[in-house]
């Protein structure tokens, strides 16, 4: 069999956009898919973000040597974007990853390399050469092996509180969006409402159903936001469509199962107790305090080392959130030679780039 990096991306996709269409049953948002393919054209970064099934296929072919490392459920579809915060039962401010569209059972090392290539695509003024990034990420993973726990900002983390901190501006701003919005001439399927509905506090009452153009790796999948009134002001909930990891499309890789809320309620997490599953659909609660930082408005702050060793210890932690798995990651970990991830970086970036590059030329 040919490796999948051989193959012309553009075949690639289309193979891929007929899967997905297949998966969601022939319902895809093609005015969606048309923004993403614009957003695949507007930069390396957006690239790699819209294609995780390419790299699910072929990176094992570009960097073969980290194919024999431990798997754990792992996030697969990690960059600097996919960090967030929200509140835990306890309504305590937490930071971490908040997207697990795309978690299977892999081999851990996958999601570093993953992790500093999205950073070494966002820095699109120089070619990468290694040094900070991977050095930081891979110091941020080693403390979260030894020492995994949760991003709880209430007493700790005092610069990830005030980097993250939502400015009366954009809380104003967040509401005036959501105050434009325009109920939909049409009702959402039975079944997205029937989840809606319960993902809303008790009490509540909608007033207004409309679908929702958000993410870039997602695009094309139905997304329905619910507006409601509850106890003198406003909730929102989401609801999208998933499909199985894009890591699953090769053969042998195991079930094809949905393990988002397994992996986003792993032992060292304090999670989102809005955030569900139900029968084939990912809901959670909208809200202005549920911010993240985006390479394109802040980029010195997500390169920034104190941050990426954060986000490498986040790792840690999702990574040990399987069972039994601690002993055999830092085993590997452990032996692995010093400039591992840098290597597999720059091999990986390189592949990113070219298949931006021809699909640019369009």
């Amino acid at each position: 069999m040919a490796k999948a990096a051989n193959a012309s991306f553009r075949e690639a996709n289309k193979a891929y956009e007929a899967w997905l269409r297949e998966e969601l049953g022939g319902v895809i948002v093609q005015p969606d898919l048309k923004a993403k393919w614009n957003k695949m054209t507007s930069g390396a970064f957006p690239f790699l973000r819209a294609t995780y099934w390419r790299w699910a296929e072929t990176i094992l072919d570009i960097c073969p040597e980290l194919a024999d490392a431990p798997e754990t459920l792992a996030i697969g579809d990690i960059h600097l974007e996919n960090y967030g915060v929200w509140r835990d039962d306890d309504g305590r401010l937490v930071w971490g990853v908040n997207d697990f569209d795309e978690a299977a059972d892999m081999p851990y090392a996958l999601d570093l390399v993953r992790l500093a290539t999205s950073a070494a695509l966002a820095r699109p003024s120089r070619e990468y050469s290694g040094g900070m990034i991977c050095a930081s990420i891979l110091e941020g993973y080693e403390r979260g092996l030894k020492d995994p726990r949760p991003f709880v900002l209430d007493e700790t983390h005092a610069w990830l509180r005030e980097l993250l901190i939502v400015s009366e501006q954009e809380r104003a701003h967040f509401w005036d969006k959501v105050g434009a919005l325009k109920p939909s001439k049409e009702l959402p399927p039975g079944r997205y409402r029937k989840i809606l509905q319960i993902a809303m506090p008790g009490g509540a009452e909608i007033t207004k159903y409309t679908p929702r153009t958000a993410g870039t790796g997602s695009l094309g999948r139905p997304r329905w936001v619910a507006i409601a009134d509850w106890r003198g002001g406003t909730v929102l909930r989401e609801a999208k469509a998933l499909v199985p990891s894009g890591w699953t499309r090769v053969p042998g890789r195991g079930s094809r199962k949905l393990r988002n809320f397994e992996i986003a309620t792993g032992r060292y997490r304090a999670p989102d107790p809005w955030y569900g599953v139900r029968k084939g659909i990912v809901v959670r609660r909208l809200s202005p305090n549920s911010r993240k930082v985006e390479v394109r408005d802040q980029p010195s702050e997500l390169l920034d080392p104190r941050m990426l060793r954060a986000m490498g210890h986040e790792l840690a932690n999702i990574h040990l959130g399987t069972p039994n798995r601690l002993r055999a990651i830092q085993k590997d970990f452990n032996k692995r030679k010093a400039r591992w991830l840098h290597d597999a970086t720059v091999a990986a970036t390189k592949f990113v780039a070219a298949e931006y590059k021809a699909w640019t030329k369009r």
